[in-house]
């Protein structure tokens, strides 16, 4: 308990007789004159030291004040009362504590041995004989410290145990934290919740498609500093379309700024309507009639089947916008688009999404299926038959327009798939309606790697 630093310089007492020094001794405190002139002239007659003037560095030890002069601060340090004077000196019967010892006089040093005469190193050298039979080993532990440091092993080894598992819990709550697709990959329940794909099998089946495409386009479609892997960046773009998750959401879930989860979302959906979208139409008529099913015998040179479907989207301020997306069928302003699906199942044309208000007809014209067709290929579209001005139908008619529908209801299942993307159950705002279009046809072309065929009895073809 000092009342001063003491590194860098060594402090003495001025007091005649007392030889105590700070360098070896950190119990003794050193006190400088009071400023009191009163208090100061007192002290220097208490010392009786002659033709002696204090400076500024002049210091008196603890020694010379009573226990009850001192006070200890919150540091630790021990600071003198304002008032005490010193009262304990060698002249008025106090027997000052001797001093310290320095270092070499505290150090042991060891004696130099004194000459021995023949006789009392025969001696020596046979007591040493006697105590080796004696005594075959001897390792200076006593029982208890054996035991002692036998328990202490036990409870390092159990130590070393809990740390291993408080690593692996730690480990477990990172990868909880950290959402990624290792965390799904031991459920496949959850993978098709948040994906809608099949299985974990079949996601990673699918990025192992996609990948050197990434690879390739990586450097033009997404940005250098990536705060996620790209196979998490598509997780987090199907959960975005699969589930609906606001931005928010997905930031927290993946630890990322919303504007990095936004940014993620907008580059994978330029990249992958590229790349799954690029061609439509593209199964070759020949393979379309390998794969045709029992159901379409009685119209083997059907190529595609269309048909119409609508989208919710927020109703615009302006009466003409609303005139123009509003559909009497939803009775809602929505968005139309064409969809068209193989015989066997799989999507293979999508339109642009247009007005509310088009007809089906008008939907068919500037969707440009028409120049993608052949004269060899035939389009499947559901438009019952009429009485016009007959009083009831004739037989071909209906045996016609039943089998048509049984076929239709196929791609109505084909349009359910993609409308379960949850991003579809809300209305769309006219804010990013530019960026919907691109997202609807990537939730209709996903819909091939994403589920199973339509009716369990075609499995064995697929």
């Amino acid at each position: 308990l000092n009342s001063e630093s003491q590194i860098g310089r060594s402090l003495h007492c001025c007091v005649p007789l007392c030889t105590l020094l700070s360098r070896y001794n950190n119990e003794v405190s050193f006190h400088s004159f009071p400023m009191d002139s009163v208090v100061w002239t007192q002290w220097l007659q208490k010392i009786r030291r002659d033709n002696f003037t204090p400076a500024k560095s002049t210091r008196v030890c603890c020694r010379h004040f009573k226990l009850d002069d001192f006070y200890v601060t919150t540091r630790g340090l021990r600071k003198l009362k304002k008032g005490p004077i010193p009262l304990y000196f060698e002249w008025n019967g106090y027997e000052l504590p001797a001093p310290r010892p320095s270092v070499c006089d505290r150090r042991p040093r060891v004696e130099s041995p004194t000459p021995q005469s023949d006789s009392d190193a025969e001696m020596e050298t046979e007591a040493e004989n006697r105590s080796e039979a004696g005594i075959d080993h001897d390792y200076c532990l006593v029982p208890e410290t054996a035991a002692r440091t036998s328990d202490l092993a036990d409870e390092n080894e159990a130590l070393l145990e809990k740390i291993g598992e408080l690593q692996q819990q730690l480990e477990a709550l990172q990868l909880r934290q950290r959402f990624g697709i290792e965390r799904l990959s031991g459920s496949d329940e959850d993978v098709r919740f948040y994906t809608r794909v099949a299985s974990y099998r079949h996601f990673l089946a699918f990025w192992r498609l996609i990948e050197p495409a990434v690879t390739h386009k990586m450097s033009c479609v997404f940005t250098s500093q990536q705060k996620l892997r790209p196979i998490d960046e598509l997780l987090l773009f199907l959960m975005y379309l699969s589930v609906g998750f606001p931005l928010r959401d997905l930031a927290e879930r993946f630890s990322v700024h919303r504007t990095t989860a936004s940014r993620i979302i907008s580059s994978w959906t330029h990249f992958l309507y590229c790349l799954l979208g690029r061609q439509r139409l593209g199964i070759p008529p020949e393979t379309v009639k390998a794969q045709l099913l029992p159901e379409f015998k009685a119209f083997p040179d059907t190529q595609v089947e269309l048909d119409c479907t609508e989208v919710y989207c927020q109703t615009p301020a302006s009466l003409l916008l609303h005139s123009e997306v509003f559909s009497s069928y939803k009775s809602h302003a929505t968005f139309k688009a064409m969809i068209g699906m193989a015989p066997h199942g799989a999507v293979t044309f999508v339109s642009g999404l247009y007005a509310g208000s088009m007809s089906d007809r008008e939907i068919f014209k500037l969707s440009g299926i028409i120049k993608l067709l052949k004269p060899d290929m035939a389009i499947m579209v559901y438009r019952p038959a009429f009485l016009q001005s007959k009083k009831q139908m004739s037989g071909e008619d209906v045996r016609q327009t039943q089998s048509i529908a049984r076929l239709r209801v196929h791609v109505e299942r084909c349009i359910r798939r993609v409308k379960e993307n949850k991003l579809f159950d809300k209305d769309i705002p006219l804010s990013v309606c530019g960026n919907t279009e691109e997202l609807f046809s990537l939730a209709c072309f996903l819909v091939n790697c994403q589920n199973g065929p339509l009716v369990k009895a075609w499995a064995a073809r697929e």
